[in-house]
């Protein structure tokens, strides 16, 4: 149940009043827990009781499942795949339909969705969370953790997602629109989202070919395929998920964009939609925002102390710009957002221009861009200023005009946070004036540039240590004598992490350092490799480097290294 669910309901039967809602919801999200112990520890109502209320809101019944035990013909009307993904335990047959205890029964289009894609009539039951899913767990999944277990990405697929596959491959190409709302395109691509959310997928890819229908996830920056429905149903897949998406399903002409919000196991998912025709039908890539995937406190990034520092002092400023630098798919919104969680205090208003929003965060007003209403940077960082904000985080300078508003911004006691495209961090100095920006203006404005990249760890179920060629070093730079007792470890290759050797990804850092060396520099207008030097003389660690201590600590591999800097 959700948050803004429970309040509402506590609300409309007067525990509390509408004028606490805010705070309420606040509590609620701070104290990290479920909403229905949250309230029980804000001493609002008993969390039974909660449960009764809730099931008298709905008009159903609330059961303790702990010693529930299904029939065998009411556990085989709802697939694995579909009881996991909407948390819901069918409980059994009624004259009205089907009684099913869900996680989330205030929510009526779950419940409708369920309905839609069981073909059944629900009948909506309550039951505490955590007996659900235990219940899912051990009478669908034999007790074992369904999420751990079974194939890794790309590797195959659950029996839920099999049997609906072959579900769908038995329909017919008649009447694709209408095949795009039927149960089994519904439950397919449900499960297909659900199986890429489990293996922590960054992106799923729905690709059309001239005589196939791909599907791949991508996980820790590499592309999975996973078993392909049939070709004749990649229209009915795209409309379902247009559908999803709110996007118009008869436009295949031109690109759209859309957003899909739904909860996976109790947790908000969001997916950021992109459509984009081509020669043989339309490709749609989403990109998974799990926010339970992606821990936004700083001390998660695994920085090293003096940068944590370092950073730590920037963000507290008043004034100034700290910029992270980096590829796409690097981290840089992770860090920034990492930040603005560390300075988002009752006593400052902060304020972000984003290209999309990604996650919202309590407490900051975000402002999404959109070129195409003439909403760009620039125009969003001039109406900020009239907003009487203390910090202010800029998705993108791209242009001389933003680059030039955030100056403006910096010099007028505005701190702001921004990110650039650059291959390291002495290189966004050289963007910032190539742009046009003043050189003495970058130099009194700066207070640090982070440059960052993303690569893959070592599976810490399959690490063993071996001995790289001399070559292979010479690649690093790195002779016998630099090695010293260090040792080198890769991964082998395990179920855990489907035969790659790898799970789960580590940033590598680079922090130039606004010294007043160093801006003398940008003022002089020095070439990058003047000041990336300069900074090397005065300690700063090149990725390169960062990423040979983390080839020594065990973390990853010299291919990882050497693949990303």
């Amino acid at each position: 149940m959700t948050v803004d669910s429970v309040i509402d309901l506590l609300i409309s039967r007067g525990l509390i009043d509408e004028s606490q809602r805010g705070d309420y919801i606040v509590a609620a999200h701070e104290s990290g827990k479920d909403i229905t112990f949250a309230v029980e520890e804000m001493g609002i109502i008993q969390r039974d009781q909660l449960f009764q209320l809730v099931a008298q809101d709905i008009g159903g019944e609330y059961y303790d499942l702990s010693e529930f035990e299904p029939e065998e013909v009411v556990l085989r009307s709802v697939p694995a795949g579909t009881a996991k993904l909407y948390q819901a335990m069918p409980i059994q047959f009624l004259e009205g339909g089907l009684q099913v205890a869900i996680a989330n029964p205030l929510d009526p289009q779950n419940l409708e969705e369920l309905g839609f894609s069981l073909n059944q009539q629900i009948i909506p039951a309550v039951a505490p969370p955590e007996q659900i899913a235990e219940l899912i767990q051990r009478c669908y999944y034999g007790g074992g953790d369904a999420a751990d277990g079974g194939p890794g990405p790309g590797a195959g697929e659950s029996d839920a997602l099999a049997s609906i596959r072959a579900e769908v491959a038995a329909l017919s190409e008649d009447d694709l629109e209408e095949e795009s709302n039927s149960a089994p395109i519904i439950r397919y691509v449900d499960l297909v989202l659900f199986q890429a959310i489990k293996e922590k997928a960054s992106d799923i890819h729905f690709e059309p070919f001239e005589d196939d229908f791909k599907i791949r996830y991508r996980v820790d920056g590499a592309l999975y395929e996973m078993a392909p429905p049939p070709q004749h149903l990649k229209q009915a897949i795209t409309s379902r998920i247009k559908v999803m998406s709110g996007l118009n399903i008869a436009e295949t002409r031109i690109p759209q964009d859309g957003r899909i919000t739904q909860e996976v196991n109790g947790q908000p998912i969001d997916m950021r939609v992109s459509c984009m025709p081509t020669v043989f039908g339309e490709s749609v890539v989403l990109r998974v925002l799990d926010r339970s995937n992606v821990n936004l406190d700083l001390e998660a990034l695994n920085l090293q102390p003096h940068i944590y520092e370092y950073v730590i002092d920037a963000i507290h400023k008043p004034n100034g710009i700290f910029i992270c630098t980096g590829p796409t798919g690097a981290g840089k919104t992770t860090t920034l957002y990492a930040c603005l969680r560390k300075i988002n205090t009752e006593d400052s208003k902060l304020l972000t221009a984003e290209d999309p929003v990604e996650y919202d965060i309590d407490g900051i007003m975000q402002v999404p861009v959109q070129e195409s209403i003439g909403m760009s940077f620039a125009k969003v960082l001039r109406a900020f200023l009239r907003q009487d904000p203390d910090r202010i985080l800029v998705g993108e300078m791209r242009d001389l005009e933003t680059a030039q508003i955030a100056i403006q911004a910096s010099l007028t006691g505005h701190l702001v946070l921004s990110t650039l495209h650059t291959n390291d961090s002495p290189g966004a100095v050289t963007r910032l004036i190539d742009m046009g920006c003043e050189p003495f203006m970058v130099s009194a404005t700066l207070e640090g540039i982070l440059g960052q990249r993303l690569l893959r760890r070592i599976c810490p179920d399959c690490k063993v240590a071996y001995k790289p060629t001399a070559a292979v070093l010479a690649q690093l730079g790195l002779s016998q004598a630099d090695i010293g007792a260090n040792e080198f470890y890769t991964g082998q290759g395990c179920d855990a992490c489907n035969d790659t050797g790898y799970r789960g990804r580590q940033g590598l850092f680079e922090l130039l350092d606004m010294s007043n060396a160093i801006r003398e520099l940008i003022a002089q207008r020095a070439a990058t490799v003047v000041i990336k030097k300069k900074a090397e003389e005065l300690g700063m660690k090149t990725l390169r480097e960062d990423g040979i201590r983390n080839i020594f600590e065990g973390i990853t591999t010299i291919e990882e290294v050497l693949k990303y800097t």
